[in-house]
């Protein structure tokens, strides 16, 4: 169940900064819309390394497209580790 609370909650912030774990973000509202996320670092983090990791995959994608894909062969040949 999501934790949402209004953001005069924050008036008593260390009430609110308690509520947070990870896994467990708090959601702030103003006006009864969601407004503000208040995650824990590790969440933050891996949120942070799936965009990245988003990112790359798109990238890597795009260069296939453009540049043609390689095989299974030209990649482990690539890292050395063909049997030959």
């Amino acid at each position: 169940m999501p934790n949402i609370k209004p953001i005069s909650d924050l008036r008593n912030y260390t009430e609110v900064l308690r509520d947070v774990d990870v896994g467990a973000p708090v959601f702030l509202t103003r006006n009864g819309r969601g407004k503000y996320a208040i995650l824990d670092m590790a969440d933050y983090e891996k949120l942070q390394a799936s965009i990245w990791l988003m990112n790359e995959l798109e990238k890597g994608r795009r260069s296939g497209e453009e540049k043609g894909w390689l095989s299974i062969e030209e990649v482990e040949r690539s890292l050395g580790i063909a049997d030959d």
